[in-house]
C-alpha cells in the first residue's frame, strides 16, 4: 500500500493539502430528499411510519408495543455483563462525570454605574434525545459521553434511541444507558429515529435537542430538523493528526491506524520534521496491517485519505495543523508544550508520548464527541454547556431609566419604532 507523501517545500504543497482535506462528507440531493420524505412521513403518521421504516431497514417486526426498551431491561443488561465490563464502565462514568463537573456554569449579576442590574441565568434543557449508533459495532462509550454531560447539566429527561438490526439488543450499550442515567430508550435508528425525537410520536416524546453520532442519513436528518429542535453538530468521519519529533514508530503507526480502522472515509495524517521517522512509521503501519482484524477498513482509509507530511520546522507543523483543524491532535513529543501555544484549531489535543487518542475515547474524562471536517475552527467538543441555555436578566430602578432611557428612546425613534420609544417616554414622564 502506498500512503500519500507530501513535503512542505514541494511546489503546490498547499493546493495538495487542500485536495487531501476536501473529503466529500456532506450528503447529496438524493439522500437529502429521501430523508426529507422520511421526516415528513413520521411527522404525519407517527408510530405507524416509524415502525414501517424500522421493519424495512432493520429487518425485524416492529410494533408500537415493542418500541420501548424498559429500565428493567437496562438493569438486566447491567447484571448480565461481566465484572470487568462493569468495572470499566464505572471507572469511565466516574472520570467523565468529574471532568464535566468543571464545566458547570453559574448565574451571575452586577450593578453598573447607571443603576441597572444586569446578569445571566443558566437553566438546563428539559428533555434531550441521545442517538447511539448500532449495526456494525456497539458504542457504549457514546452513551456515556452524551448522557453524563446532560445529567451534570441538570437535564430532567434523557431519551436514547438505538438501532437494533434483526431486533438484537446489545447488553453493553444498555448497561451503559443504565449506569449513566438514561431514563427511557427505544429500539429505533436512522432518519426515522431523528424524526421521532424532533416531532414526537404516540410513543416517543419530542425533545429539545438531539445529540450523538450516526451515519449519513442521521446526519442529513439532524441538519433538516434543526430549528424544530437543537442539535449538537453534524459529525463526519473520524480524523487524527499526529505531530512527532521522535518516539516509537510502532506506537505512532498504531495511533495513525486508530482512526483509520473506524471507517473507510476516516482520515489519518502524520507530520514530522524527521524524514527517517516518517519512513519508519510508514513501515510500521504496513506491519500492523498484517495482523489488525479491521485491516481492510484501515488500509482503504489510509490509501484514500491518509498522508505522511514532512515539514521543515515545528512552527510549520503547527501552521499545517491550523489548516487541518483536526478532530484529534496528538503532539507525540518530549516537549509538547513548546508547540501547544501555536495550535489554534483542534477538537482534542493529546500531549506527550503516553496519551494515545484512544485514552480520550474511553476513559480519560474529556468528551469524545468532537468537531470534524475542519469545524474545529469554530466549534467545540460536546460538553455540559450544550445541555444548558442562557437567559439575560435586566433590572432597572426609576433613576436608571432616567439615566439611560433618553438614549434608548432616541434610538427607537431613529429605527421608526415609535411604540418602543413610547414605552420608555411614558416612564420618563412619570413623576410619582
Amino acid at each position: 500500500m502506498s500512503i500519500l507523501r507530501l513535503s512542505s517545500i514541494q511546489p503546490g504543497f498547499h493546493e495538495q493539502l487542500d485536495t487531501l482535506l476536501s473529503r466529500e462528507t456532506d450528503t447529496g440531493d438524493d439522500i437529502q430528499n429521501l430523508v426529507a420524505d422520511i421526516l415528513r412521513d413520521v411527522k404525519q403518521r407517527g408510530d405507524a411510519a416509524l415502525c414501517e421504516y424500522t421493519s424495512r431497514f432493520d429487518h425485524w417486526e416492529c410494533t408500537t408495543e415493542r418500541l420501548e426498551i424498559s429500565r428493567d431491561r437496562m438493569e438486566t443488561a447491567w447484571n448480565a455483563i461481566s465484572d470487568k465490563d462493569r468495572q470499566a464502565l464505572e471507572l469511565a462514568v466516574e472520570r467523565i462525570r468529574s471532568y464535566h463537573e468543571h464545566q458547570k456554569q453559574e448565574d451571575w449579576e452586577y450593578t453598573d454605574d447607571a443603576g441597572l442590574t444586569l446578569g445571566q441565568r443558566i437553566t438546563p434543557l428539559d428533555r434531550v434525545g441521545l442517538y447511539v449508533p448500532g449495526g456494525k459495532a456497539a458504542y457504549p462509550s457514546s452513551v456515556l459521553m452524551n448522557a453524563i454531560p446532560a445529567k451534570v447539566a441538570g437535564v430532567e429527561e434523557i431519551i436514547m434511541v438505538v438501532p437494533t438490526p434483526a431486533g438484537e439488543l446489545n447488553d453493553l450499550v444498555l448497561a451503559a444507558a443504565w449506569v449513566s442515567g438514561v431514563q427511557r430508550a427505544f429500539s429505533v435508528g436512522g432518519a426515522q429515529a431523528v424524526a421521532a425525537l424532533a416531532y414526537g410520536t404516540e410513543t416517543i416524546p419530542s425533545v429539545d435537542k438531539v445529540v450523538g453520532p450516526g451515519n449519513k442519513f442521521v446526519a442529513a436528518a439532524k441538519r433538516q430538523v434543526f430549528g424544530r429542535c437543537g442539535i449538537d453538530m453534524i459529525a463526519g468521519p473520524s480524523e487524527i493528526a499526529i505531530i512527532a519529533d521522535g518516539g516509537h514508530p510502532e506506537w505512532l503507526a498504531a495511533d495513525f491506524l486508530s482512526q483509520a480502522e473506524h471507517d473507510e472515509a476516516a482520515q489519518s495524517i502524520f507530520i514530522s520534521t524527521d524524514s527517517d521517522l516518517i519512513d519508519a512509521v510508514d513501515a510500521a503501519i504496513e506491519k500492523h496491517l498484517e495482523t489488525l482484524p479491521r485491516a481492510d477498513i484501515a488500509r482503504a482509509s489510509a490509501k484514500a485519505h491518509g498522508a505522511l507530511i514532512h515539514v521543515q520546522s515545528l512552527k510549520e507543523a503547527a501552521d499545517v495543523i491550523n489548516i487541518i483543524a483536526p478532530e484529534h491532535l496528538e503532539l507525540a513529543m518530549d516537549d509538547p508544550d513548546s508547540i501547544l501555544p501555536m495550535i489554534r484549531h483542534a477538537g482534542a489535543i493529546f500531549l506527550g508520548h503516553f496519551v494515545p487518542e484512544a485514552l480520550g475515547d474511553f476513559i480519560a474524562g474529556p468528551n469524545h464527541v468532537l468537531p470534524t471536517n475542519r469545524t474545529a475552527r469554530f466549534s467545540s467538543p460536546l460538553g455540559v454547556y450544550d445541555f444548558q441555555k442562557k437567559s439575560s436578566v435586566i433590572r432597572a430602578t426609576r433613576q436608571a431609566v432616567r439615566t439611560v432611557g433618553p438614549a434608548a428612546a432616541h434610538l427607537a425613534h431613529r429605527e421608526g419604532l415609535q411604540a418602543h420609544a413610547l414605552t420608555i417616554e411614558l416612564r420618563l414622564a412619570d413623576k410619582d
